[in-house]
């Protein structure tokens, strides 16, 4: 929308350029007539009286019109400038339409080749090949054929990348991504899987060794009991080894 307006804008201003182009060259065509013909008695002066402090100007209109001729004549010695100003501004545009038309072609001279649809090798029969397909083409069919000769070259230089950025390779390296990417995924949750086996495993050695703690710690209460409970029933030749009580007694008669 922002393009139409502006290329609307810039229509209107190349027409009323050229309307101030013809009315400033007319109005000093005819001025310059009227007063030559003034001059000579075939036509009569501008008349009209000026009053400028207190005195009274009656061949005001004379200089009037004279001053105008020589004012239209002055500012036509602009308009040779102004003139190649307009046709530069005209090739650029047209030389911006002519570089979009050829990008435009390129681009799809491009595409082709990217997909694999031109065949030959030879320079000449490469370039009269994408030069057939752009004739072909049913968004291009309004283009010049100097226009498509153009971009039919310059996909013929480009082939090279062409071949190395083509569909089938594009594809496959965004297959190759796309399975590195969903074993980068898997291999994620694998790794999130081992932390939470890990963390599980220990939280459980750690309730398995403070369980250990509470039984080692009962077991030698356990033995303090026993060593204060046998003295006082006169079983003084009992002995603790390793968590055991021995008769010392009947062992040694064994």
């Amino acid at each position: 929308m922002t393009d139409y307006f502006r290329s609307a804008a810039l229509l209107t201003q190349s027409i009323l350029q050229r309307i101030a182009f013809l009315t400033l060259l007319l109005c000093a065509l005819t001025l310059s007539a009227a007063t030559i013909a003034a001059s000579v008695g075939a036509l009569p002066w501008l008349d009209f009286s000026v009053g400028f402090g207190g005195v009274i100007y009656h061949n005001a209109g004379q200089f009037a019109q004279i001053g105008l001729t020589i004012l239209a004549i002055l500012l036509c010695a602009y308009l040779p400038t102004n003139a190649r100003i307009m046709a530069l501004e005209t090739s650029h545009r047209r030389f911006n339409i002519g570089m979009q038309d050829v990008a435009r072609a390129y681009h799809a001279a491009h595409a082709a080749d990217r997909a694999g649809l031109f065949r030959l090798s030879s320079e000449f029969d490469a370039v009269r090949e994408r030069l057939a397909y752009l004739r072909d083409h049913p968004d291009l069919g309004t283009l010049e054929p100097d226009l498509l000769e153009v971009a039919a070259q310059m996909s013929h230089i480009s082939r090279e990348l062409a071949q190395v950025y083509s569909d089938d390779r594009i594809a496959r390296a965004r297959s190759f991504l796309t399975q590195r990417q969903q074993e980068v995924e898997a291999f994620n949750v694998r790794l999130d899987q081992a932390k939470q086996i890990t963390r599980e495993l220990r939280h459980w050695s750690h309730e398995v060794e403070l369980e250990e703690s509470v039984a080692a710690s009962q077991l030698q209460r356990l033995h303090d009991a026993l060593r204060e409970v046998l003295p006082e029933l006169g079983l003084e030749d009992m002995l603790r080894r390793d968590g055991t009580v021995i008769d010392m007694t009947q062992k040694a008669a064994e």
